[in-house]
């Protein structure tokens, strides 16, 4: 099975829909969202729209630390992100709250665990952005019964951890459109990218492919009209930062 892997998606309806043409040109068969589906991008409804629709026909959903916020807007204003979550708020109808509000922080597929940030105590959203992390993020995983896979997002960028003979996690630098072995004799553990806010400096899409039967994973870039999605933020009102940074990838 070809399992399209997107998280991150930020409310960017446009590049949502890149990302959703590719993976089906892809041919894959199952969608699974791994968390911030909404936050700093202009269509929040309209993306959560398209995420319940897949999740009737078999897509599978977790929630996001943004999601979360949407949900339950801080009333302390601390963060850009804090910024956007009233407005977020108001843009979704009650039915869409409640869905989010019900979504799992933690979901197992078989041998695969979703999580939005860590599964080390998924709910204080920790960054996997190093070794140590990732290694304590799968520790965690091992809780889980026959997880050979751990896929997650919030840091925006497209990584590969693999347990070593010696217990230690070793980094692999993917490259995009490159299919990566990753036999499940070994453990894994991945962060997909982010579709609808790249911070790189590269402007395209992100998401990732799992080939379930071939064991292999595949990081995809693509491009999309980054800058209408930047234009939609503003004529949405919100802080010209969210469209700058659509603009330039960063």
């Amino acid at each position: 099975m070809r399992i399209a892997l997107l998280s991150d998606i930020h409310a960017n309806l446009q590049a949502l829909d890149a990302c959703l043409a590719h993976a089906r040109a892809q041919q894959a068969q199952r969608f699974f969202f791994l968390g911030d589906m909404v936050g700093y991008g202009a269509d929040p409804g309209a993306v959560v729209d398209r995420i319940q629709l897949l999740a009737e026909e078999g897509a599978m959903a977790i929630q996001g630390n943004h999601d979360a916020m949407a949900v339950s807007p801080p009333l302390d204003i601390k963060t850009v992100g804090d910024s956007t979550a009233s407005w977020t708020h108001r843009q979704l109808t009650p039915a869409q709250l409640e869905w989010m509000d019900q979504l799992p922080l933690a979901l197992q597929q078989d041998n695969m665990l979703l999580v939005h940030a860590s599964a080390n105590e998924p709910h204080l959203w920790r960054y996997v952005y190093d070794q140590r992390a990732a290694k304590a993020s799968m520790d965690a995983a091992n809780e889980w019964p026959d997880v050979r896979y751990v896929f997650g997002g919030h840091v925006h960028l497209q990584t590969l951890y693999y347990r070593g003979a010696d217990g230690g996690l070793m980094p692999f630098v993917p490259q995009p459109g490159v299919a990566v072995p990753v036999p499940k004799h070994r453990q894994w553990l991945s962060t997909v990218g982010s579709v609808g806010q790249p911070r790189d400096g590269n402007t395209r899409a992100m998401y990732s492919l799992f080939d379930t039967e071939r064991a292999q994973l595949t990081f995809y870039r693509v491009a999309y009209d980054h800058f209408a999605a930047a234009n939609a933020i503003r004529r949405a009102g919100l802080h010209e930062f969210f469209a700058d940074r659509l603009e330039h990838g960063r």
